[in-house]
C-alpha cells in the first residue's frame, strides 16, 4: 500500500506521516533524503532525528533512493520527502527523464512492498511563477514527480495549516458526465 502526503511548508505533513506510519503497528524504517549543506539544516536534521520513535531504523540516502527503498526491510517505510531527492538530483545535473526514470522505479519498487510506504512531498505550484529557470525547472519536475505518485498511491493526503483533507480514495463519486 502505498499512502501519498502533500503540502505546503509547516503544513504538518511529516508529522501526519509519521502517525500513519506508526498506526501500522510494526517497525518503520524513515528514509530521508534530506543534505545538510548548512548548520540551520543541521538543525533541521537534528530535530526531525529527535522526533522520531527510538525503535525506528533511519536511513539517510539523498540521491539513491529507490534502491534504499528496496533494501528496507521493515513492513513500513516513510519516505521524507520526495521534494528534496528531487532537489538533490535536479542540483546533481540529472536530466528531467533521469529524475522521472527514477521516479517510476521508486514508484514500482514501492508497488513491490509488501507493506506500506508513505511518500511525504511538498506542494510547490500553488505559488508565484518563479522568477528564474532553474526554480522553474524544479517547480515542474517535482510537480511531474507527485502526479506520479499520486496516481500510483491508494491512499493521498492534503495538509492545509495542519488539517488533512483526504484526496484518494475520494469521499466523493465522480461527477457524472454532462453529455458535452
Amino acid at each position: 500500500m502505498i499512502v501519498f502526503v502533500t503540502g505546503g511548508a509547516r503544513s504538518g505533513k511529516s508529522t501526519f506521516a509519521e502517525r500513519r506510519a506508526a498506526a501500522a503497528g510494526e517497525a518503520v524504517t524513515y528514509l530521508a533524503t534530506a543534505q545538510a549543506f548548512d548548520a540551520e539544516m543541521e538543525g533541521r536534521i537534528a530535530r526531525h532525528r529527535a522526533d522520531r520513535p527510538g525503535g525506528w531504523v533511519t536511513v539517510e540516502e539523498p540521491l539513491g533512493v529507490p534502491g534504499a527503498l528496496q533494501a528496507a526491510s521493515t513492513p513500513t517505510v516513510l519516505l521524507d520527502c520526495l521534494s528534496l531527492w528531487v532537489s538533490n538530483l535536479v542540483l546533481s545535473d540529472e536530466s528531467d527523464d533521469a529524475i522521472l526514470a527514477r521516479a517510476d522505479r521508486l514508484l514500482a519498487a514501492a508497488r513491490a512492498r509488501e507493506g506500506l510506504t508513505v511518500l511525504v512531498t511538498n506542494e510547490v505550484g500553488l505559488g508565484i511563477v518563479p522568477d528564474n529557470a532553474l526554480a522553474r525547472r524544479y517547480r515542474d519536475v517535482l510537480g511531474w514527480v507527485n502526479q506520479r505518485a499520486a496516481a500510483a498511491s491508494d491512499e493521498a493526503w492534503l495538509l492545509v495549516s495542519g488539517l488533512p483533507v483526504r484526496l484518494k480514495p475520494s469521499p466523493l463519486a465522480p461527477f457524472p458526465s454532462q453529455g458535452v
